[in-house]
């Protein structure tokens, strides 16, 4: 069993009412929807890492970084996995989202509070019952 907490990080990117989020795939929580993100690394800072995340999975170039928004605490039964998560928002600034890790991601989709997807990864499940309203704070 790991024995480590590690800091995940999960970027919040809205354009015109709808959040980028991504189809998972892999080995930890596949077939959920997650918004971009990863590993904080040794020495980065939460922008850095939300910026390099972003990028390396996505290809987009974002804006403003703002944040934490809010931390969540997660222990995964299955993996035996502990993770704290660290929302940020991430401004867009332009282009498509591309898939840039095919064994990470099936697909990337903007979705509206209408559409929002029911099968989720626990930090943003976590986050939602912490009371965050999502679409309301990113007005």
């Amino acid at each position: 069993m790991n024995q480590t907490v590690r800091v995940g990080m999960a970027a919040i990117i809205m354009k015109d009412g709808k959040v980028l989020m991504h189809k998972r795939k892999g080995d930890h929580s596949p077939g959920v929807w997650s918004f971009p993100g990863g590993h904080l690394e040794i020495n980065e800072s939460f922008e850095e890492c939300i910026r390099r995340e972003i990028k390396e999975e996505t290809d987009l170039d974002v804006g403003k970084v703002t944040g934490p928004i809010k931390v969540t605490n997660e222990f995964y039964e299955e993996s035996g996995k502990s993770y704290v998560t660290l929302f940020m928002v991430a401004e867009y600034i332009g282009g498509e989202a591309k898939i840039m890790e095919p064994e990470k991601c099936e697909a990337w989709k903007w979705h509206d509070e209408k559409d929002f997807p029911k099968e989720i990864m626990l930090p943003i499940k976590n986050l939602i019952e912490s009371g965050y309203d999502l679409f309301r704070m990113m007005k």
